[in-house]
């Protein structure tokens, strides 16, 4: 069972919220520390020429300019990479939310044979740790990869100055007739569930069946986690398949509705947005780049 406890670490980002981490795997800088050098570690591959910063790059906010993620030998996956930006205040991980800890998520890709295509345990071995200290500290150092400090949050925080004229417009759409904030709110910018939006609908069928995998569910069908939207402009291209190559294009899906489907969530439909409305929530959502931290801060 994860079970979270409330450390006196407040994270200095503009979250203003306390570090989630699990009674089982406490928080060290000696863990975070090793956590840090195995994510840079292409030994966890199979073939030794992938590690998880291979798709998950720094500069990008730890997401990957790939469409979908490209693995040993070349082997392309389905899904497209996402950012691991404040994971720690996450409830399930991966596009269909196929994990609800850190410590389980961080060793999938490791197994995943599109990907590093490697025994979890072969990995640990051949760095010289058991499997529960290779997931312990793997998990550690992604609960440190932290996003805050944004032009947004110190708008938030009373600095008036902070957001431009345009960007304020776009708030305002994005809280109302965008309707963005139905799914991403909150410090994350997440509601942690699961939507059908219509992107995965190809040729009158639905390409990937995302959360049903994982439920069996039918109205999962499609369905996939609301992603954050912190460091949302480092981290293109968009969707669970990387099929939205800007930002632009985004706002332009969900104006129009998202993509018909049997399935599609009832909170996505037609917007009506002006021509200089879309502009905005471009800016809105440019605001929402900030300090990135990773690795121990004491």
């Amino acid at each position: 069972m994860f079970i979270e406890l409330l450390l006196s670490i407040v994270v200095p980002l503009g979250l203003d919220l306390y570090l989630p981490v699990p009674v089982a795997n406490p928080l060290t800088a000696e863990k975070v520390d090793l956590g840090h050098r195995l994510f840079n570690d292409p030994r966890l591959s199979i073939d030794g020429s992938l590690s998880c910063a291979t798709c998950h790059r720094l500069e990008r906010s730890f997401s990957s300019a790939d469409p979908v993620a490209i693995g040993v030998f070349g082997r392309q996956g389905t899904r497209n990479a996402p950012a691991l930006v404040n994971l720690a205040y996450g409830r399930a991980f991966f596009r269909d939310g196929r994990e609800t800890s850190l410590e389980r998520q961080v060793l999938r890709p490791i197994e995943d044979p599109r990907e590093m295509g490697f025994s979890a345990d072969d990995a640990a071995e051949r760095v010289g740790l058991s499997r529960e200290k290779l997931s312990q500290a793997l998990a550690s150092y992604v609960r440190t990869i932290l996003s805050g400090n944004s032009p947004y949050d110190r708008f938030v925080d009373g600095d008036r100055e902070a957001l431009s004229a345009e960007a304020r417009a776009g708030l305002a759409l994005f809280r109302g007739k965008a309707r963005c904030s139905q799914c991403h709110f909150g410090p994350t910018f997440s509601d942690e569930t699961f939507h059908n939006t219509g992107v995965a609908m190809r040729d009158g069928v639905i390409a990937d069946a995302g959360r049903f995998g994982v439920t069996g569910r039918e109205p999962d069908r499609g369905a996939f986690r609301t992603p954050t939207l912190r460091e949302v402009a480092r981290t293109a291209p968009y969707m669970h398949d990387g099929s939205l190559a800007t930002l632009e294009d985004v706002i332009e899906f969900y104006d129009q509705g998202g993509r018909p489907n049997p399935a599609l969530d009832p909170k996505i439909r037609p917007l009506g947005l002006a021509p200089d409305e879309k502009p905005a929530l471009v800016a809105f959502l440019l605001s929402l780049m900030g300090e990135l931290q990773e690795g121990w801060r004491p």
